[in-house]
């Protein structure tokens, strides 16, 4: 299993991308502080690290200094409030290896991530994900219900992939809001809801059943 740091000192942005992380499959652990994000950087126990700049004690960018200067060439994504363009500039030329700006959306750190980490692995990565007849391939945003194509929008192809990650399991609309349209969602909207049914419209009425009181589920 894939570890990944999460270096962020604001608690509910950092609980937030832990449990879709975990949710995803990913181990992880919390540095609230920059001095504590570069030792465990140091560690070698972790795949990739998601770096906020404003950090008490050690900000992101001297953490990012630190590490491309000891060699390390883990993979740096920096998550920020920041993102003037000298500040992205700094970032990138710095050597992080991606920089996202917040608010931020999910399953936009999410995909990014997951680039990072097939780039980093010499295997590349399983390039589509299937269940029953529907296969959505990851790199080309492309889905196919038994063999024809079918036309998603970025956020239904996104909302399609959380499902076919998680067949067989309930996800609460709170749980596919925050994953998919952000953490800073409003949690009373009923987006989910439409865009399921818009899901349901493309890939077959009979795909997504409805959990009642709880959430959705691919069966």
């Amino acid at each position: 299993m894939a570890s990944i740091l999460i270096a962020e000192d604001e608690a509910r942005i950092a609980g937030f991308v832990e449990k879709g992380l975990r949710a995803a499959g990913y181990a992880t652990q919390i540095a609230a502080t920059g001095t504590d994000a570069l030792h465990l950087a140091q560690t070698d126990e972790f795949d990739l690290l998601v770096l906020d700049v404003n950090l008490p004690g050690m900000d992101g960018f001297q953490v990012l200094e630190q590490l491309r200067g000891s060699g390390s060439r883990m993979p740096i994504i920096m998550l920020t409030a920041r993102v003037e363009l000298q500040d992205t500039v700094a970032g990138l030329e710095g050597g992080a290896d991606d920089y996202l700006g917040k608010p931020f959306r999910f399953d936009e750190l999410l995909a990014r991530i997951r680039l990072r980490m097939r780039k980093d692995d010499d295997s590349g990565g399983a390039p589509a994900l299937s269940h029953r007849d529907l296969t959505l391939d990851i790199r080309t945003r492309e889905a196919r219900v038994a063999g024809t194509r079918v036309e998603l929008s970025a956020r239904e192809f996104a909302l399609a992939e959380e499902f076919v990650r998680n067949a067989g399991h309930v996800l609460s609309r709170e749980q596919l809001l925050s994953r998919v349209w952000g953490y800073d969602f409003d949690p009373g909207s009923n987006v989910a809801d439409v865009y399921v049914g818009y899901l349901r419209q493309k890939l077959g009425s009979d795909r997504i059943e409805t959990v009642r009181g709880v959430g959705y589920r691919m069966v």
